[in-house]
């Protein structure tokens, strides 16, 4: 039978597909627009499987804020041409809208939540698979919630490249957002040193100490001052015994160089302020908190916060394709491979 345009308007309408794959479909079922969209979701399954083994490290974060709720999702195309792509976009901004809505539980709870066309977030993704062309895969997502006394900060660096959410409590909903933007610039892994783990502190302190080793080399050949070693990589590992120890040292240092005790009370607290900086380098690379602020180096992300009177609760952070192993491409094997095949 003749296919008509408005048809094939409504099928493409219905299912996102091309314009020739709908005319087709709706030619083999002899018009039939239910049938037609049932063999197009087939050939959309048949398509994505054959995708399915592609690499896809590049995509767009989403953000989405409902209330006292907030979502941070991922998903993935293989190239960055695609991540462009304003359908693309939109299947990005709609999931994370039905994340925050939804507050699934974990990936397999949100691909089955309900699209507004009715049908699954997993047979949209498959379905843009079929009609942009490439591996479409929804990575990973966070869920956030607040309280009314709190604020998120939303924040998207690099067209989406980069996605974060902060929560704050004090302050305001702007000041939220610069911390967000700090922690897009400065990449922490988490909120404070009580979060990392000693093994890890160990062993990026012993790197650390490895460097200023080699550093020292360099040093001493131009006839510079070897640089101190830390003692301490976090505070973590400071204890109240280390404390007390630093003070003596430092008032043996005091007395060599002269000073007199009267005065030691005033160098003292400059002295032991420097003592925490050379020896919480772990935690000023790592930890929001401790880190300086890029906005103002003169004082951490926790004292800012102080001088507002707000303080941080959680943040995330994502950065597409982190984690993700890309594909070698080898440009020219590629050329002779196309020139074998004509």
């Amino acid at each position: 039978m003749a296919v008509t345009a408005a048809q094939v308007k409504e099928l493409r309408e219905k299912t996102g597909a091309g314009i020739m794959d709908a005319k087709r479909a709706l030619v083999e079922t002899d018009g039939n627009m239910e049938a037609a969209a049932e063999l197009l979701r087939e050939k959309g399954i048949a398509k994505a499987a054959k995708k399915a083994d592609r690499v896809a490290a590049e995509g767009l974060t989403g953000i989405a804020v409902d209330g006292n709720v907030a979502a941070l999702v991922e998903l993935n195309s293989e190239t960055d041409f695609v991540a462009k792509n304003d359908q693309f976009v939109a299947l990005v901004k709609e999931t994370a809208e039905l994340i925050a809505a939804n507050k699934p539980a974990n990936n397999e709870e949100a691909l089955a939540i309900k699209t507004a066309s009715g049908a699954t977030l997993e047979e949209s993704l498959v379905q843009a698979t079929a009609t942009i062309g490439e591996k479409i895969t929804f990575r990973r997502f966070v869920v956030v919630e607040k309280t009314d006394a709190q604020f998120f900060g939303a924040y998207q660096h690099n067209g989406g490249k980069i996605g974060v959410i902060t929560v704050i409590e004090g302050g305001d909903a702007a000041l939220a957002k610069s911390v967000s933007m700090h922690v897009a610039a400065m990449n922490p892994t988490v909120l404070s040193y009580e979060e990392l783990d000693a093994q890890f502190i160990h062993d990026e302190t012993a790197q650390l100490i490895h460097k200023i080793e080699q550093d020292n080399e360099s040093r001493a050949l131009v006839n510079k001052p070897a640089l101190p070693f830390p003692k301490f990589g976090s505070k973590l590992q400071i204890t109240p015994e280390a404390i007390a120890t630093a003070e003596v040292e430092i008032k043996e240092e005091l007395k060599a160089e002269g000073k007199p005790e009267k005065i030691w009370d005033k160098i003292l607290p400059g002295k032991m302020a420097k003592f925490l900086e050379d020896n919480t380098k772990v935690d000023q690379q790592y930890t929001l908190l401790a880190q300086l602020y890029i906005m103002d180096d003169s004082m951490t992300v926790e004292k800012f916060l102080d001088s507002k009177g707000a303080k941080a609760i959680s943040f995330t952070r994502f950065e597409v394709g982190e984690g993700i192993e890309k594909a070698e491409t080898d440009f020219a094997a590629e050329v002779e491979a196309a020139k074998a095949g004509l």
